[in-house]
This record gives C-alpha cells, structure tokens and sequence, in this order.
C-alpha cells in the first residue's frame, strides 16, 4: 500500500476539523433560534392566564420599584416618574403643562410645586406655598386624589390588569430585556411585556383604550425617602387652593 503524503494527511485533517466545527456551530446556532426560551426564566412557555399570575406575584412580593411614563384618567393625563416602595414613594408628576413633586411617608403626603400650581385666587396663599413641602392634611380632596401616585400596592393593583380574552403576542425586547408579551383581546384591552430575565417583572404596559404608556424598572431596588426640614415645609392648616 502506497502511504499518503504527509502534507496531505494534514491538509485532510484540517478540512475535517474545519466541517465538524461548522457543523456544531450551524447545529448551536439552529438550536437557540428552534428555542426562544433556552436560558430564560421559562415563563414564556407558559398560557397567558398563567403568566399574568406569575407576573403579578412578583410586582407584589417586590419591596420597591420604579415605574415612569403617562396615566390617562378621567380625561386628564399625568406624566409619571415616581419610585415607589411599600411604606412611601417620591418623585415627579406633570399635568397640562404643570410639574409637581410628591413625597410620602408613611401616611403623611407632601406636595411641592411653584406659585403658578397654586391657582385658587389667592396670591398670598400661592406665594406662602411656593416651592415648599405641603402638607395635605388626609381630609383634603388633593389627598385622595394624588396618594394613590405614591401608593407602590394600590398603584400596581390599578394598573396590572389587562382586560377581555389573554393571550401571548410572541417575544420581544425591552430595554434590553427579553420579553414575553401578553395581550388581552388581542391589544385591545392592553398588552404587558413580562421578563424573560430573572423574576418575571413586568416591565413595560400599554393601558387598554389609549390609557397611557408606562415603563417598570429598579425592581427590588431599595432607595430612601427622608423628611423634608421643618424650613422647607409648610402645614398649610385649612384645605389646599385647588390646583
């Protein structure tokens, strides 16, 4: 038997070798796109119902959470940016052209804003309230109407809900998060985009009926809400001017 070169014998090996690993690579790279789910939380394969379950246990069990972006309500719509944890909250609100802080704590809410927030007729009154911390006494429309801003449980139970018949709407990416999203009446009735990353946190709502547009983020992320000093609060003693 006549022997083969020996640069033959090694330009076949190397031709050998060169196949084989194109063929693991092909092989790696069909498998992850058969498997959108491979090296997630696993949530994805779930039904909808089932998923909205998971997604809402978690948003409860976390102590805090970041959420920014538009509420539509009563025909009027806030601009959100509000870190919210189990006993308060802190951040910013904007409504027709109007910007204005609220912190909480405990049961005790704050509001700041300038003079032009202050609109009830009198001047006085605004320029006394006038960047300050405000207390709203509990009894005070302003109250109930902007607590629930700075409310992490009452908030979420509000807003984690999609309407009519569930159903996975395939996977997508938000923030750079792999996302499972969830649809109810085929969008109509909201969708929520549910991480695939990690605990299953929603991270990204389209309120049914044009309803607003928010985003979730620092899920579990602890921050601080601190007392404003007794210089930069006024307690106003007698219902807020209307705003």
């Amino acid at each position: 038997m006549t022997a083969m070169p020996l640069g033959r014998v090694r330009r076949a090996a190397l031709v050998t070798a060169t196949c084989a690993l194109a063929v693991t690579a092909a092989t790696v790279l069909t498998g992850c796109s058969d498997d959108p789910d491979a090296g997630t939380n696993g949530v994805g394969k779930l039904p909808a119902a089932e998923i909205q379950a998971k997604t809402r246990a978690a948003a409860e069990a976390a102590h805090a959470v970041r959420l920014s972006g538009t509420v539509v309500t009563s025909g009027r719509t806030y601009r959100l940016d509000m870190r919210l944890k189990d006993d308060g909250g802190t951040g910013s609100v904007t409504s027709r052209g109007a910007t204005f802080g609220l912190l909480r704590i405990g049961t005790q809410l704050y509001l700041k804003a300038d003079a032009r927030f202050w609109n009830g007729g009198d001047e006085s009154a605004a320029g006394k309230l006038d960047g300050k911390y405000v207390k709203v006494p509990q009894g005070d429309p302003a109250y109930k109407k902007f607590s629930g801003f700075t409310d992490k449980d009452v908030l979420l139970d509000g807003l984690l809900t999609l309407h009519g018949s569930l159903a996975t709407d395939g996977h997508h990416e938000t923030a750079g998060t792999p996302t499972i999203r969830v649809t109810g009446d085929g969008g109509d009735g909201g969708t929520l985009d549910v991480s695939l990353d990690g605990k299953p946190y929603p991270l990204r709502l389209v309120r049914a009926g044009s309803a607003g547009t928010l985003a979730f983020s620092d899920w579990g992320k602890d921050f601080t809400v601190t007392r404003p000093a007794k210089g930069e609060t006024v307690d106003y003693g007698k219902q807020l001017p209307t705003s």
